[in-house]
């Protein structure tokens, strides 16, 4: 058996050093018979021992390995570049990795169409793109996911007037276990489209997409540091007059950090610009080194070198369910970003990524908030209310919450679904930093119990009351299985899904811990 354990921080993917993403690291042995091996996700919240991992280096293999489990009635679950806080690609049974089959098959520069294979990363298809002047509509926070897997659980970026990722998605080529592989459009068959465009897996191995792609181009990026207050007053403009937007919530403070972008000739709107001071990087980073100077017997010229998220994470595995050492770094954040407020410019690809920090336990939900001519309040509601039930529960909530906004998908499955085009939704994150396990592996259990404590108060006293749903990507399920389930049901149209479930995958061999809810 091989072990491969995902425990390189993210900083480390962005220099070309991610350890092992599942397929990554496995070098060019292809497991078409399937071998044994142990994974972990990022964060190393969610290992697997797998008795088979494939990884086909061809079309005809995947269709084999998919056919062969339905034959069998084993379970085979696709899996992308192990990313997902949930492991939602995880099963014991067997697994399925597209990392060998990552071409860029065509592009067409009269309609800025792209074909791929699903297998591709983000980052490199970028990259293969640039030649001919395109990029991707939308980015994620991250960059090191499979286009299969960042289409199929509904990823996002922001923006009130772009949709989430899948809805780039203009076609496929899925591998199913009962029907064989079929290629499946829009335009051609739109009812059974809007079912597997973003089917979390659980419909076929989606094997190529052809993608809408846009000219390449550049963003002006603004970060601002608001009041509460400021942002209750300039909130509706923020949303209609910036091609993307989103908030950094800082809880037990009175800042939220606004970063705005918009192309070159778009002037967008970012109250409180221009800069009046530009600080030094020694500047910004003043008072949080100073804490982790009065906390840690480590050198200054050791702290000196941390960049701000790296300080983040020293800082908070120092106590991490104390709330007022959590106040204190929240605060010496609020000060960072203040000092932060700027502008820059370069390609979209380079600005919309976001550096999520270190191994973390995370819970994101998608809700509606009215429309894009006329929101509702809602996503202001919302969170002021979460941030209300941190300070009454005394929860230990580290920075940020992360809010941003997408228009509506067209895919059933999706978070953000809605028939109404003109719907806004709103996507909230919340966050708790786990320290390493090798270090305090007690410490680490306990960030996570109280993370889930945390995730069910916010489940009983906003999900409901907004009509929200969580992220595919994020869900952790009940473990009272019926309970999931009954839940996942009453958000979605089960009967057209359950209908096109027992045609393509009668046997449930695409299931898994997440998709399980897709039982009769």
């Amino acid at each position: 058996a091989r072990t491969c354990n995902l425990v390189s921080k993210l900083r480390s993917a962005h220099k070309g050093k991610l350890l092992c993403v599942v397929g990554v690291g496995l070098g060019t042995t292809y497991y078409v018979t399937g071998e044994a091996a142990t994974l972990s996700n990022f964060s190393n919240t969610h290992q697997v021992h797998t008795e088979r991992l494939f990884s086909p280096k061809n079309l005809a293999e995947l269709e084999h390995i998919v056919s062969e489990a339905h034959r069998n009635k084993t379970k085979l679950r696709p899996v992308g570049s192990g990313l997902s806080p949930n492991g939602v690609g995880f099963c014991e049974e067997g697994m399925v990795s597209l990392i060998n089959l990552n071409s860029l098959i065509s592009v067409d520069l009269e309609t800025n169409q792209v074909t791929v294979q699903s297998g591709i990363r983000v980052s490199d298809l970028v990259q293969k793109l640039k030649p001919f002047g395109l990029t991707l509509q939308n980015f994620a926070s991250i960059a090191e996911q499979q286009m299969g897997g960042i289409t199929q659980v509904s990823a996002h970026g922001t923006g009130a007037s772009i949709p989430p990722i899948d809805e780039q998605v203009l076609s496929m080529k899925i591998v199913t276990p009962a029907k064989g592989t079929l290629e499946v459009s829009k335009k051609e068959n739109p009812e059974l489209f809007s079912v597997i465009q973003a089917g979390v897996g659980a419909f076929g191995v989606v094997a190529e997409l052809t993608l809408q792609c846009v000219p390449d181009h550049t963003l002006v990026e603004r970060t601002v540091s608001l009041t509460h207050n400021e942002i209750r007053q300039h909130h509706e403009r923020l949303l209609k007059e910036n091609q993307h937007v989103k908030y950094l919530w800082i809880p037990y403070t009175d800042s939220v950090i606004v970063v705005t972008c918009n192309p070159l000739d778009k002037e967008g709107y970012t109250p409180g610009f221009p800069v009046e001071k530009i600080y030094s990087d020694d500047e910004k980073l003043s008072e949080a080194r100073s804490l982790l100077k009065s906390l840690s017997d480590d050198p200054e010229s050791y702290i000196n070198q941390f960049s701000f998220t790296q300080l983040r994470d020293e800082l908070l595995y120092i106590n991490p369910l104390d709330t007022e050492h959590i106040i204190s770094v929240n605060r010496a954040e609020a000060n960072f970003w203040k000092k932060s407020s700027g502008e820059r410019s370069d390609l979209s690809d380079k600005i919309l990524g976001f550096d999520c920090g270190g191994e973390q336990r995370v819970m994101e939900v998608s809700f509606p908030s009215g429309t894009q001519t006329n929101p509702s309040g809602d996503d202001l509601n919302y969170t002021f209310d979460l941030l209300s039930i941190i300070e009454r529960e005394r929860i230990p909530a580290p920075s940020p919450l992360e809010q941003r906004w997408t228009s509506r998908s067209s895919a059933l499955l999706s978070p953000a679904h809605s028939l109404n085009e003109e719907q806004l939704f709103s996507w909230l994150g919340i966050i708790m930093y786990l320290p390493p396990e090798e270090v305090n592996p007690e410490l680490r259990k306990a960030v996570s119990s109280r993370f889930d404590q945390y995730t069910e108060t916010c489940k009983k006293e906003l999900w409901g009351k907004y009509n929200a749903r969580v992220h595919w990507a994020k869900i952790e399920p009940n473990p009272c299985a019926c309970k999931t389930t009954r839940e996942l049901r009453s958000q979605y149209d089960m009967k057209k899904v359950l209908q096109v479930k027992n045609e393509l995958d009668p046997h449930r061999v695409l299931n898994n811990h997440v998709v399980d809810f897709l039982n009769e």
